[in-house]
Parts: C-alpha cells; sequence; structure tokens
C-alpha cells in the first residue's frame, strides 16, 4: 500500500466513529454487567458474613440457655440454626443435655431433625442418634441409619444394634470392621475386643492388643 493509501486523521476518526455507533452499545452492556457482577459478588459476601455471625451470637445464646437448664429456649435456638455446622453443632449440645434430663424420646427427635449435610459431623449425629434408638428398643431403626458406617465408632455402634436384634453373625463382623480401624493404643479397644468374643469372634494376630 502507498503511503497516500493510507487513512488520514479525519478517516480515521470516522472509522472510530462508526465502529463504536455499531458497537457502543455491545460495549456499555459488556461494563454495566461486569460492574452487577462485581457488585453482586460483593453483597453475597458481606451476606454470607452477617449469617455467620448471626448464626454465631444464636449458637451462644443456644449455649446458655443449656447452661441455664432452659431447654425450652435453647430448643428454639436450634430451630433458627437449621443448616450449616452451626445447626449441627447446636443439635448435638442440646441432644446431649436432652439425654442428662432424662428426656431421650426429645433428643431421638433433635437429632433426626438436625441437618444432615455437613460431611464432617454427619458421622457423629448418626452415631449418636444410633445409641439412643438401641436404647429406646429401636435396634432396626439404628441398623438402618448405621447399615453403610464406616468409621470405628459407628461400626461398633451397628454391633451393638445386631447384638439387641440377636444378630451375632453380623454383630461379630459389625465389631471385627471396628476393630480393624482401632488403635492399639486406644482406650477403647478393649471394649470392642470384649464385644467381638461375646459375639463368637476375636481378634486377628493383626488386631490382637
Amino acid at each position: 500500500m502507498a503511503i497516500d493509501d493510507l487513512p488520514d486523521e479525519h478517516e480515521q476518526g470516522e472509522r472510530v466513529r462508526t465502529w463504536l455507533r455499531e458497537n457502543g452499545l455491545g460495549i456499555l452492556a459488556g461494563i454495566l454487567v461486569a460492574f452487577g457482577l462485581v457488585g453482586g459478588w460483593r453483597w453475597w459476601q458481606g451476606n454470607q458474613h452477617a449469617q455467620r455471625v448471626e448464626a454465631g451470637m444464636t449458637y451462644q445464646r443456644m449455649v446458655a440457655d443449656l447452661a441455664s437448664g432452659d431447654l425450652a429456649d435453647a430448643q428454639r435456638q436450634v430451630g433458627a440454626l437449621q443448616g450449616g455446622s452451626y445447626g449441627v453443632l447446636a443439635a448435638l449440645e442440646l441432644a446431649r443435655a436432652q439425654v442428662q434430663a432424662g428426656e431421650r424420646d426429645a433428643a431421638i427427635q433433635t437429632l433426626q431433625g438436625a441437618d444432615a449435610s455437613d460431611l464432617a459431623l454427619e458421622p457423629i449425629r448418626r452415631q449418636r442418634l444410633g445409641q439412643l434408638l438401641i436404647d429406646a428398643d429401636r435396634a432396626e431403626e439404628a441398623v438402618a441409619l448405621l447399615r453403610d458406617a464406616s468409621d470405628a465408632t459407628a461400626l461398633e455402634t451397628l454391633g451393638d444394634a445386631h447384638a439387641a436384634l440377636d444378630q451375632t453373625a453380623e454383630a461379630r463382623e459389625a465389631y471385627a470392621r471396628a476393630l480393624a480401624q482401632t488403635d492399639v493404643a486406644s482406650p477403647g479397644r478393649g471394649l470392642i475386643e470384649i464385644k467381638l468374643a461375646a459375639a463368637g469372634g476375636e481378634p486377628t494376630p493383626n488386631e490382637a492388643s
């Protein structure tokens, strides 16, 4: 291209203005969307933080209610904490207090109504609920609740549920699996060995303490 064929400043300006007329609306829309996404993200973060702060305060009120023996108000606080780790922690604390107060059936209801989506706390909730169901002569429900258990504590409770139903072979299997996952130095290992022996089993050489 010859130098004379290059567009002068006026022509370049006209091209830019033409391009902006044709594409300016799209650019503006993109900018507005970007600002909207940033603003929305900041609002969401702020909202999540506010919810966590409120949940923490509600949990502390629940703990104070338990300390004062006001289980009714503590139960209301637990109801307000449904969803999230605080809700599960609150349910576990309330259920423990209810058991201590002789309200086993209420404790069962509390744990049954707790959020089961917290992967870290769910095994604890299920194991404690299983224990209470066995104590309430509802071992069948405990077996159904814990049949896919994989940690030692829950497997021991599963064995207890089978034993309560006189399902000796199933109890023996659950206790053996629990023992295999229990450290030799664990204080609870001896009890699992006793339960396994009562179900007709015995520790393997690798499991013997």
